[in-house]
């Protein structure tokens, strides 16, 4: 395959110091990339230098002869007066026009994509002015989708879209031709879409093979070989890897091969988290009662949010929350945090509970102060589970580091607001958290590092999220608002509830029919069993087992030569031979490895 974009030591530097340095990569037209790294390491400049917005100060950025690129920036700017049509048939936003209102009305494509992204009830002449923020970047993002395009740039897609959008949207993606370049902090979504990670930290772009999960096994090996953050290789990564193989079975689904080296990786690794114990203490911190609602009612203009709710969230809960967005997730937390009141019926709250809302708006901070003196200025020492740190420790651990400790409250970005105000929370002890939409704007480390204190934290945990991958990860119960004014548990999780949008539950006005225009793949899908007959799939097991034992002897081989490396280490013209042994070896492997994995999912699995 051909490179449609290509960076040659590229090099871009702002007055704060340089943001990439001699950075050489390329996207080649089948590549679906997810872009990752902290907030502020580059990863928006680099999207810019790949669609020309931006010049490199050296090197050179260069795009295949009429190479299609359409983009959805993070800030998105509409003229006066546009309405949907303008926006997603016509030229009110891109150059390029797309439809008239006959084919748009006889187009299920695009009413599918409409559909997908929650907002099938739009009408052509809609203004933008009159939407929310949210409904707006649906509105630009169905623009970009309908389109054909060679390379497609996203830049955080997941925001404002529920669990359901997610999900479509990655199956809308993995069916859709041409290179796909992604900055998202929904590790799920990296997933379920990526087939390759770009790292964006300090000053270069390093590459990977693989989504979220392989990226975090890559760079934990990467950080060993380098002996750098052993510590905390050792502590927070390590329990990480524990997570990804015990979650979900479609982020485990390899090879066997695959799944023996990853026992032997993560080799007597403790639980994630001790459920049990946490309970316990969580009982005695909270007592028996937290919140009980009572035949409540909200009601918001001719609709009822919630309707005649009896439920109760007991000491030691992890709930999360899932739901389309005006189901009534935020007005049930803002119940739960005496923030507002029911229209009828009974909120009780336990007369033990100490409760810290994460609302989705910033809190007012106090921007005269340093990052370190804002924490201390709730606690100077912070226990969390059975762990008593200092303020400084717990900030480091939200990625305030030595320099960033000492910044002034009012000079923080966004995603640094959005840090410091959870750590606030934490900081005053609460027994209960109550977190709406916890993820926005924090970074994949970050999250990693919240969900680590998170999973010792002794407390009731109630998050509305549409990050599937901290929803899997930290919560033991889901409960679903599905529109018609009942708090309902699904004892199935995330999966239960995209079960019901897509079999004809109707989930706050989302039509489940929205599956139905599904774009079908360009490559005809997986083949199966089916067109197999009883003795060409026994000798495809045959040939299975034989690929299978090639590549434990190609493993053996390859251990043998990276010894044999480290043994010779002083005789350049041995290594140079080892390595052309070694470099034959791993080239034989990666192949036979390919031929398993194809005939593996031509005999299904």
């Amino acid at each position: 395959m051909a490179n449609i974009v290509n960076l040659d030591k590229v090099s871009k530097h702002y007055a704060a110091g340089p943001i990439f340095d001699g950075v050489s990569l390329g996207v080649d037209e089948t590549d679906r990339i997810g872009v990752v790294g902290l907030n502020g390491a580059g990863k928006s400049t680099l999207l810019k230098l790949i669609l020309g917005t931006v010049e490199p100060d050296d090197g050179r950025v260069t795009r295949r002869r009429d190479t299609r690129v359409t983009a959805l920036p993070q800030q998105i700017t509409f003229a006066e007066g546009v309405t949907v049509q303008d926006v997603v048939l016509g030229t009110g936003w891109l150059d390029e026009g797309f439809a008239t209102e006959h084919e748009w009305a006889s187009d299920a494509g695009i009413r599918g994509i409409l559909a997908g992204l929650g907002m099938p009830g739009l009408g052509l002449d809609a203004e933008l002015r009159t939407m929310s923020g949210g409904e707006r970047r649906r509105v630009a993002l169905a623009a970009l989708l309908i389109r054909t395009t060679d390379l497609l740039i996203l830049d955080e897609p997941t925001n404002h879209l529920d669990v359901a959008g997610i999900a479509w949207l990655a199956e809308f993606l993995n069916n859709r031709r041409g290179a796909l370049l992604v900055v998202t902090h929904d590790r799920w979504f990296l997933d379920a879409v990526c087939t390759r990670t770009w790292e964006v930290a300090d000053a270069t772009v390093r590459a990977y093979d693989g989504g979220y999960a392989a990226w975090t096994l890559a760079r934990i090996e990467r950080q060993r070989v380098e002996s750098t953050l052993e510590a905390r290789r050792q502590n927070l990564l390590r329990k990480e890897i524990a997570w990804l193989r015990r979650g979900p079975p479609a982020r485990t689904s390899k090879p066997k091969f695959r799944i023996d080296a990853a026992n032997a990786l993560i080799a007597d690794v403790p639980p994630v988290r001790e459920t049990v114990s946490l309970q316990k203490m969580a009982t005695a911190r909270l007592g028996k009662d937290v919140y009980g609602l009572k035949d409540t009612t909200v009601t918001l203009g001719d609709r009822n949010l919630l309707k005649h709710v009896d439920w109760n969230v007991g000491p030691g809960d992890r709930i999360g929350l899932v739901g389309v967005n005006g189901a009534g997730k935020t007005t049930l937390l803002r119940l739960l945090a005496g923030v507002s009141k029911p229209t009828s019926g009974e909120v009780k709250i336990g007369k033990t509970v100490k409760t810290a809302f994460l609302s989705q708006e910033l809190a007012e901070l106090p921007g005269h102060l340093r990052v370190i003196e804002a924490v201390e200025e709730v606690a100077k020492r912070i226990v969390l589970g059975d762990k008593e740190l200092s303020a400084g420790q717990v900030a480091e651990q939200f990625g305030f580091t030595d320099r960033r400790l000492w910044t002034p409250v009012k000079d923080l970005s966004g995603g640094e607001r959005r840090r410091l105000q959870l750590l606030r929370l934490l900081a005053a002890e609460p027994n209960v958290l109550l977190l709406d939409e916890p993820t926005n704007d924090l970074d994949t480390d970050t999250l990693a590092s919240l969900e680590d204190l998170l999973d010792s934290w002794p407390g009731t945990i109630v998050v509305a999220s549409h990050d599937r991958y901290l929803m899997e990860r930290v919560c033991d119960q889901v409960f679903a608002l599905m529109g018609d004014g009942k708090v309902t548990h699904l004892p199935g999780g995330i999966d239960e509830f995209l079960t019901r949008v897509s079999s004809g539950v109707d989930v706050g006005g989302r039509l489940s029919a929205v599956s139905a225009d599904m774009p079908t793949s360009a490559g005809g899908g997986s083949a199966t069993t089916g067109g197999l007959s009883a003795g060409e799939a026994r000798a495809g097991k045959k040939e299975l087992s034989r690929l299978e034992r090639a590549i434990t002897k190609l493993d053996q081989r390859e251990e043998k030569l990276h010894a044999q490396l480290a043994e010779h280490a002083t005789d350049y013209a041995k290594i140079t031979e080892l390595q052309a042994e070694l470099n034959a070896v791993v080239a034989e492997k990666e192949s036979t490895e390919e031929q398993w994995l194809a005939l593996a999912e031509q005999l299904g699995g």
